[in-house]
C-alpha cells in the first residue's frame, strides 16, 4: 500500500484490484505460470475463481477444457464466461481473493462471433479492466501473444491478430505486472 506524507494509507489504492497479465504463445504453459501467480500468497481455503471464456465447441476444445479442470485441482470455483466478463466482475469478483481469467484472445474472439465491431472493442476492454480493478481482488489474465508467428493469409485473420495485438496492449498497460511465458518459464516484462 502507498502511504501518503502524513504516513497515513492512501484510500484510493486500499480498494483497488490487482491486475496481472501472462502472456504468450499457443501451449506455452501460461495456464501452469497463471495459477502459480495467482496463489502465491495466498491462504489456502480462501475463495479462488476459475473464469473461463473458452467454449466446448468441439472435441478438441471439450478435451482441453478437462485437461485444464483437472490441472486445476479442488479449490477452485470454475465459471464459464464467453461474453459478458464485466458484469460477471462487478456481481461475483468481490466475493474472491483471486481469480483466473483465461482468455482475453477467445473473448475477443467471442465478441467477434457475436457481432460486436472491432472499434467498440476498446471500450469494452477499459469496461473490464475497470470492472477487475474495482474488485479488490488479485486477478491473474492470460492471453495469446498472436504477433510472433506467421503472417495470416485472409485479411480477416490478420485483423483478428492486430486487434488482439492492440487489446493485449491497452491490457498490458494497466496491468500491475506482466509476464511472458516461453516454454513454461515465466519472464517479468513489466
Amino acid at each position: 500500500m502507498r502511504e501518503t506524507r502524513q504516513g497515513r494509507r492512501d484510500p484510493r489504492k486500499l480498494r483497488q484490484g490487482q491486475l496481472i497479465l501472462v502472456i504468450g504463445g499457443a501451449s506455452s504453459g501460461k495456464s501452469a505460470v497463471a495459477l502459480e501467480l495467482a496463489v502465491k500468497g495466498v491462504t489456502r481455503g480462501m475463495a479462488r475463481a476459475f473464469v473461463a471464456t473458452g467454449q466446448a465447441l468441439d472435441d478438441e476444445m471439450a478435451q482441453k477444457i478437462q485437461r485444464h479442470r483437472v490441472s486445476r485441482g479442488a479449490g477452485w470455483d470454475t465459471e464459464e464466461i464467453p461474453v459478458d466478463l464485466v458484469a460477471w466482475f462487478q456481481k461475483n469478483g468481490p466475493a474472491y481473493r483471486t481469480i483466473v481469467l483465461d482468455c482475453l484472445t477467445l473473448w475477443l474472439s467471442n465478441l467477434r462471433e457475436r457481432g460486436v465491431p472491432d472499434d467498440r472493442v476498446p471500450e469494452l476492454v477499459s469496461a473490464l479492466v475497470q470492472a477487475i480493478r474495482a474488485t479488490a481482488t488479485r486477478v491473474v489474465v492470460i492471453t495469446n501473444e498472436l504477433g510472433l508467428g506467421l503472417v495470416p493469409m485472409e485479411a480477416s485473420d490478420r485483423r483478428f491478430r492486430d486487434l488482439a495485438g492492440q487489446v493485449n496492449q491497452q491490457v498490458a498497460a494497466e496491468a500491475d505486472a506482466v509476464y511472458f511465458v516461453m516454454g513454461g518459464l515465466p519472464a517479468r516484462i513489466k
